[in-house]
């Protein structure tokens, strides 16, 4: 399971990357700069102008390594996936599961619930760190609200109702997001949630987060042999992954908007690592990139305690262990999925 932590970030514009032996290797103006064991790596993530052999290609695929290529600001662009793993009765398990409301609709309140719970915790832990430098009442007020919507998200009785109670919830969690930017203001300030294009930088910080967050969590379902396409709680459409958008939502807050709030209030990024481009894009500077790739792989090395195992685990694990948790639970070997919950 240990592949599973590392992710070969490739920004050097121009590289290639091809095979040689059981090894990657990643080349620029005729000049070797990184040869890594393929068997280290749980994924690669090309940004713009990166290109791939085939047989590189050909022999991630036989691995179970993804490649996802970006543009270079960190847009999704495509996916190389080799054969689905696992046997073709759990992915029939998961179509009927997703065709049943019985089934489907318990699977998601888990979800969603689970991601509520988690702004909760984020919001929580900002007003006992940090009472002083916040509006403490109003972010503890928003922190209640999301409580009682992760109640009322366990009894959904819809999944229209469960979409409803979801999308409030997150109206207020990023109504207070502002207050838990503690530094740097005058580069840093949130207003509302905006994407495709982001047009501040917390924005560009969050889209780029959740965008890496996807690889992974995409990549962990494939590993499991789950259809990354066909989800619980995000309706099914050519070309998204629904499900791993739907287990996305618990790792939201707690890993990629928790770690955008670091990297701003502890200024390891500024201002100056995000620029505006003529569309009104704002995007992240080589540099500003580089700085968060580093922090996010750093992140997936920490340990933390996984609630329902009651285990100590590197956090980049967790995606491929709440993949395995969610097959389990299609074959019927555990009542509902444990959705994580971060304390």
């Amino acid at each position: 399971m240990k592949k599973y932590l590392n992710t070969l970030f490739v920004t050097t514009q121009g590289a290639y990357l091809s095979k040689e032996g059981e090894t990657v290797v990643v080349s620029a103006e005729k000049q070797k700069l990184l040869q890594v064991p393929s068997s280290a790596l749980g994924g690669i993530i090309c940004f713009g102008n990166v290109g791939c052999s085939p047989f590189l290609m050909g022999h991630c695929a036989k691995n179970s390594i993804a490649i996802s290529f970006m543009t270079e600001y960190g847009r999704y662009l495509a996916s190389v996936h080799g054969r689905i793993n696992g046997n073709v009765l759990l992915r029939r398990q998961q179509y009927r599961a997703a065709d049943d409301d019985a089934t489907r609709l318990p699977a998601a309140r888990a979800m969603i619930a689970a991601k509520l719970h988690n702004c909760r915790s984020v919001l929580s832990r900002a007003v006992r760190d940090h009472a002083e430098k916040i509006d403490a009442g109003l972010v503890g007020k928003a922190a209640d609200y999301l409580a009682a919507a992760a109640r009322k998200a366990q009894s959904a009785s819809s999944l229209e109702e469960l979409r409803g109670i979801e999308g409030d919830a997150a109206g207020t969690y990023f109504g207070v997001f502002d207050n838990l930017i503690l530094a740097q203001k005058q580069d840093f300030q949130f207003t509302e949630r905006n994407r495709r294009p982001p047009r501040d930088n917390v924005n560009c910080l969050l889209s780029f987060l959740y965008t890496l967050l996807m690889h992974d969590v995409r990549s962990a379902l494939d590993a499991v042999g789950l259809d990354s396409c066909v989800g619980m709680f995000h309706c099914d459409r050519p070309g998204r992954a629904s499900l791993a958008l739907d287990m996305m939502e618990e790792w939201r807050p707690v890993i990629a908007d928790r770690l955008a709030l670091s990297l701003i209030n502890r200024a390891q990024l500024g201002g100056d690592d995000f620029k505006k481009a003529e569309t009104g894009a704002v995007i992240l500077s080589d540099e500003g990139r580089k700085t968060l790739l580093t922090a996010y792989q750093k992140r997936k090395q920490e340990e933390i305690t996984h609630t329902y195992l009651q285990e100590t685990v590197q956090t980049g694990l967790l995606f491929y262990i709440q993949a395995l948790l969610f097959a389990r639970h299609l074959r019927g070997d555990l009542d509902g999925y444990p959705a994580f919950l971060w304390k």
